[in-house]
């Protein structure tokens, strides 16, 4: 059934038994993968989640059905996720519907499909189904996207700063997600000790910092090539370059190749992927972008951005060891997209 952004967050909240099979699909990925991470938050970190692919369901397409019907190994609850989906998982998705037993949800982020697709047809038209379309948010939407975002994590945000945010990011979702949480780190904000974003912090974090100049090393570490990256490591290290102002720009580029590779991986072109980035990708880097977003899988750019977050924590502890875990990281990052080469 199609369902509109108030039923599908209420569902996706608290998972109704008759719903077996959540579709959440559109030109905007990244709305689609927050409301992916609502149903995560709703079944709790102590759930069993199981991933499948498009290809796992075309081989077995009755796998889809048995894992949702099967209990966890340990009496937690179970959801399975489903990245990839597209017209050869609908023999999957019929058995799934049609089992006579199905107890663990079911997600998908599929997207934007063809309007003559079968598969968009079936979540459609199904009544134990609930199928919700994201669209790229306007202005406006974007600025109350970026001011939600903040208050989950404790902190509060002005319009005028959500504004800038909006703009540094293009109005893409996934990268807002990653400005915001950047401010949050900053200024140790969290829901149980909230703080206020300031023009400062923001600022102190832009990659538009004259005072830095990053994208060659940026390209070097996601690139895989380790003598720039010692290059530009040694560059920076005499021109007394703080660590920490490195991270943002490698989060932002990572944030980037993360929602490029996911619409990558769904529509199998990545022409498509990049030319639905716009103007995210500067035009004179399109084909490092391109060239990394091959590189990395959505398993790997997700470690690459763990890491990164790990990395700006240790910067801002007050230990001195930040600077040196930073280069260790960028080392293990390249060295990591070296062997993909």
């Amino acid at each position: 059934m199609k369902a509109n952004r108030g039923q599908i967050e209420k569902a996706l909240d608290a998972p109704p038994a008759d719903v077996r099979f959540f579709l959440l699909y559109g030109p905007d990925d990244a709305g689609s993968q927050a409301l992916l991470k609502r149903l995560e938050r709703a079944m709790g970190p102590q759930a069993e989640r199981i991933d499948l692919d498009g290809s796992t369901l075309r081989d077995d397409p009755a796998r889809l059905a048995d894992e949702a019907a099967s209990f966890s190994m340990f009496g937690d609850r179970r959801w399975i996720r489903v990245s990839g989906m597209g017209e050869e998982s609908l023999p999957a998705l019929t058995a799934l519907l049609e089992s006579p037993a199905a107890g663990n949800p079911v997600v998908a982020v599929a997207g934007a499909p063809k309007a003559t697709s079968k598969l968009l047809k079936l979540a459609l038209d199904h009544k134990a189904t609930l199928a919700f379309i994201s669209y790229q948010p306007d202005a406006r939407e974007a600025e109350q996207i970026a001011i939600a975002i903040a208050r989950e994590g404790g902190l509060r945000l002005s319009s005028d700063l959500a504004r800038r945010i909006v703009a540094l990011a293009n109005g893409d979702r996934a990268l807002m997600q990653g400005e915001v949480e950047k401010l949050i780190l900053y200024l140790d904000a969290a829901p149980d000790r909230p703080c206020e974003a300031t023009a400062e912090a923001l600022d102190a974090l832009s990659a538009d910092n004259p005072d830095t100049e990053v994208a060659p090393l940026v390209n070097a570490v996601l690139g895989g090539d380790l003598k720039a990256m010692h290059h530009e490591l040694t560059r920076l290290q005499e021109t007394s370059t703080a660590m920490a102002s490195v991270i943002r720009p490698l989060m932002t580029r990572a944030m980037l190749i993360a929602n490029i590779r996911t619409s990558f991986d769904a529509s199998g072109r990545l022409e498509t992927a990049m030319e639905a980035a716009g103007k995210a990708v500067f035009w004179k880097e399109k084909g490092l972008v391109s060239r990394q977003v091959r590189l990395w899988d959505s398993h790997g750019i997700a470690r690459v951005i763990q890491r990164l977050l790990e990395a700006e924590r240790a910067t801002r502890s007050g230990r001195g060891t930040g600077d040196l875990l930073v280069r260790h990281e960028l080392l293990t990052i390249a060295r990591q997209a070296a062997r993909e080469r």
